[in-house]
């Protein structure tokens, strides 16, 4: 499901599939995929699930079938850690990347990316430091205020916690939106969260029952 927003003047799509597109650019801007991360803690001996490469690609595929992208721009940290070259994982990239060869992909590097190294060349993704400025935005993958531009970042996986009543709540995957700053939330799966709050120069948009949806 769609929820659109307004963002200096600037239409932005929500997806419940935790990224953003933006129509006038066709650009999806994924943060922080974390791919090969449960590989990279089974090479540390930790007992963790496997196939979470290989679901989030599938979640990404779907989404470059239904939407008119023109280039995707991950917003740091695409490889988790050094683990992440395991071969499976790194197979799955490639073969993932062989079904959109034309596909103009850009990397801007995270905290994450400057341990894991960059991907390899065979992926064909360009990589670039932060701030990356596109129009009214600063893309980067550190929510760090930009001089000049509304900056869009990952990094701080926000989460918002849904309270019912008694001590029933939820913690959702949530967009952020600030008036100099906006977070994503992470793509990648088994990536965890920090809990923002609700205030009155920040919006909140929870993600849950693949739908979208502001907090009031």
């Amino acid at each position: 499901m769609v929820c659109s927003v307004m963002l200096e003047d600037e239409e932005l799509w929500l997806l419940a599939e935790r990224a953003v597109y933006w129509p006038a650019r066709q650009c999806l801007l994924i943060a922080d995929a974390h791919f090969g991360k449960a590989s990279a803690y089974r090479s540390l001996g930790q007992p963790v699930p496997q196939g979470t490469t290989t679901e989030n690609l599938q979640r990404l595929d779907r989404l470059l079938s239904t939407l008119a992208c023109t280039q995707v721009i991950f917003l740091g940290d695409f490889l988790h850690g050094p683990g992440s070259h395991a071969s499976g994982t790194l197979s799955a990239l490639r073969t993932w990347r062989a079904r959109h060869p034309d596909l103009p992909m850009t990397l801007i590097r995270g905290n994450h990316d400057k341990r894991a190294g960059d991907p390899p060349a065979d992926l064909r993704i360009e990589v670039v430091a932060e701030p990356l400025l596109m129009g009214p935005f600063a893309l980067q993958h550190e929510p760090d205020p930009h001089a000049t531009h509304h900056v869009l970042a990952g990094h701080v996986h926000p989460v918002y916690r849904l309270r019912g009543k008694g001590r029933q709540s939820l913690r959702l995957p949530c967009f952020q939106f600030g008036t100099r700053v906006s977070l994503l939330p992470a793509f990648g799966a088994f990536t965890g969260g920090f809990a923002v709050e609700q205030t009155n120069d920040r919006r909140i948009f929870v993600i849950g029952d693949h739908q979208v949806w502001p907090v009031h």
